[in-house]
């Protein structure tokens, strides 16, 4: 690092610090580092559409041939990049790659959007422990865990660790969402990891703007450290009313958009709706001079839960062409990441990269263990949240823009490239082991009982009478299946007239009521658990332990004896598989119950035509 430089309570590596200050006093300061030596481009005059036709032909094939070696897509599309790029053949002019931001700014508001979407409060309703604790121990043991390592093992300025630090927190949502949708995972772990990585990026953009705004005086004057003061607390207001504006606006576009969306019904029109919605977000952001990314994941979070029927009329309508928008982004990204400046800034970038390893980790242990959390969710949650780039280079490039960081810009940007390019590298592995290791790889796919989730599980079911529990169960299916338009007494009173004709209870501790629903819905259900056993009258004398509700419209009655059916030779006759099931802990718990492999001849996956499976 050479010899250092001291200036109050600010720690400079002169070898870096004064080389930037040098070239940013020349004007030679540009968005990205300079690299010297490079090759000429290869392909001098490439319009912007030419070279967008390479790198997706780039991309698709090396994400293709890494699928073929049991690695992510991911992974080779960032490869595909950086051997295009400055650090390999230098293909294109930096003309032609810069014309194509504004399809990677697109990206990115779409993945924030997407993300956003996995915050639904109702579907997350058993996950709330979880991320609660999941959310204080990522904004605050990761932090300060990352700025600690930094002061103690680098010769960084206070500042700039405090900066790294809220990156520290962020996780790639572009690159968890990719391996996810590869993979076909799904399940409680994927849940929790989807809102896992929508809230740290939200922690992470509201700790790094009020960071910045607090810092923003010149980094070089000496006296009073920028971090403290009464002009600190005058900044931090500042900063955080600027993001309850980004947050505001972003709601404000998702209420636009659900208001119109009640009077579109073409399928054309939607498609334009969510476009402009998106669009119209990330340009009134920017142009406010607010947090673009914040905003669209609070447009995303906003219609989730304004709207049951979102991913149907807005994710469905992006789904044919995001695979090329996002294999667009993750090239893009490769093209700017390099090891160029890792002998210059080696130490800084190893010890954040490292330091945000071990934070993740043991935040996420200390979170899920607090929490609770089922044994897959707590093992393997750390691993998979190791990706990191679009948020981070996102909130690098306002550094970049912002006349007070000047000095160091060029030292900042050079850390978070080299430490981006390391995780880019290792974190899509780290998240794909972590997603087998859940046992939730190839479970996107339809199974007999998809409509029982972790959200439609009560396992502290408690009731003086059958009547009780179906009442307590009924209004459980109408929440927490979004079934508003559903007559709440009709539907309970159906119910009660089958239970009244005949007993549902199967014996063994299992019963299975069911109601009838209007034509024009699909076949719903939820599941109620008493641990110490239900003192209701059953046909064996046993205490009742699990409930399954159904409802069923009349044209899916074949679907509704094929679950009834599956239930009493498993459920109904299993005790291996009771005692797991009526011992579960959590909701949590007994959903992996119903997706382990000792219930596969109960939960099995429906046929899919065509279908070859998870990759």
């Amino acid at each position: 690092m050479g010899h250092a430089r001291r200036d109050g309570h600010h720690r400079y590596p002169s070898s870096v610090v004064w080389g930037a200050l040098r070239r940013a006093r020349s004007g030679r300061v540009s968005r990205f580092p300079e690299r010297r030596g490079s090759l000429v481009s290869l392909t001098p005059g490439a319009g912007p559409l030419l070279v967008l036709a390479m790198i997706l032909v780039a991309g698709m094939s090396l994400g293709w041939l890494v699928q073929r070696l049991r690695l992510p897509g991911v992974t080779g599309q960032v490869l595909a990049g950086v051997i295009m790029g400055r650090f390999g053949l230098h293909l294109f002019e930096e003309a032609a790659v810069e014309a194509l931001q504004p399809l990677t700014h697109f990206a990115l508001a779409l993945i924030g959007v997407t993300v956003g979407a996995h915050l639904n409060l109702r579907r997350l309703r058993n996950a709330g422990r979880r991320l609660l604790l999941l959310l204080l121990a990522e904004g605050t043991l990761t932090p300060v865990i990352t700025v600690s390592a930094l002061l103690l093992l680098t010769d960084i300025p206070v500042t700039m660790a405090f900066l790294l630090a809220t990156l520290a927190v962020s996780t790639a949502p572009a690159t968890v969402v990719a391996i996810i949708r590869e993979t076909r995972s799904r399940g409680t772990f994927v849940k929790t990891l989807l809102a896992a990585v929508a809230i740290n990026n939200m922690v992470c953009i509201v700790l790094f703007e009020l960071v910045r705004g607090v810092a923003r005086q010149p980094l070089v004057a000496g006296g009073e450290s920028i971090l403290f003061g009464p002009e600190a607390y005058e900044a931090l207001l500042g900063g955080l009313g600027q993001l309850g504006l980004g947050a505001l606006l972003g709601a404000l576009a998702a209420v636009a958009t659900h208001l119109v969306t009640l009077r579109v019904a073409r399928p054309e029109r939607l498609t334009t709706l969510s476009v402009i919605s998106i669009m119209a977000t990330i340009g009134l952001s920017s142009y406010a001079g607010l947090s673009p990314l914040l905003s669209c994941m609070v447009l995303g979070v906003v219609q989730t839960n304004l709207n049951p029927d979102r991913d149907r009329l807005v994710d469905s309508v992006f789904a044919n062409f995001e695979p090329a928008i996002l294999c667009t982004f993750f090239a893009l990204a490769g093209l700017h990441l390099s090891f160029e400046h890792a002998g210059r800034v080696g130490l800084i970038a190893a010890v954040f990269f490292a330091a945000r390893v071990f934070a993740k980790l043991l935040s996420a242990e200390v979170a899920m263990r607090f929490a609770r959390a089922t044994e897959r969710v707590r093992r393997n949650l750390g691993i998979a949240l190791i990706p990191q780039a679009g948020v981070a280079i996102g909130l690098v490039l306002l550094i970049q823009d912002d006349p007070a960081f000047a000095p160091v810009h060029e030292l900042f940007l050079a850390v978070v490239l080299t430490a981006v390019t390391l995780a880019e590298i290792v974190g899509p592995v780290t998240t794909r082991i972590g997603l087998t290791r859940s046992g939730e790889v190839g479970q996107d796919r339809p199974h007999l009982v998809d409509f029982i989730q972790e959200e439609n599980i009560v396992t502290d079911l408690e009731a003086h009478s059958m009547e009780h529990a179906i009442e307590q169960l009924t209004d459980l299916l109408l929440s927490s299946h979004h079934l508003q338009q559903v007559d709440r007494e009709s539907m309970l009173q159906s119910v009660l007239e089958r239970e009244a004709q005949v007993s549902t209870c199967l014996g063994s501790g299992l019963a299975v009521p069911h109601g009838e629903l209007p034509e024009g819905f699909s076949m719903v259900g939820v599941m109620g658990i008493s641990r110490r056993g239900l003192r209701v009258e059953t046909p064996d004398g046993l205490p009742l332990h699990c409930i399954v509700l159904l409802a069923t419209p009349r044209g899916e009655r074949d679907r509704h004896l094929e679950v009834l059916a599956a239930l009493a030779r498993t459920v109904g006759a299993d005790s291996a598989l009771q005692q797991e099931l009526y011992s579960a802990k959590s909701p949590a718990h007994a959903y992996e119950v119903l997706q382990s492999e000792r219930a596969a001849d109960f939960n099995y996956l429906l046929e899919e035509p065509g279908d070859p499976g998870p990759r």
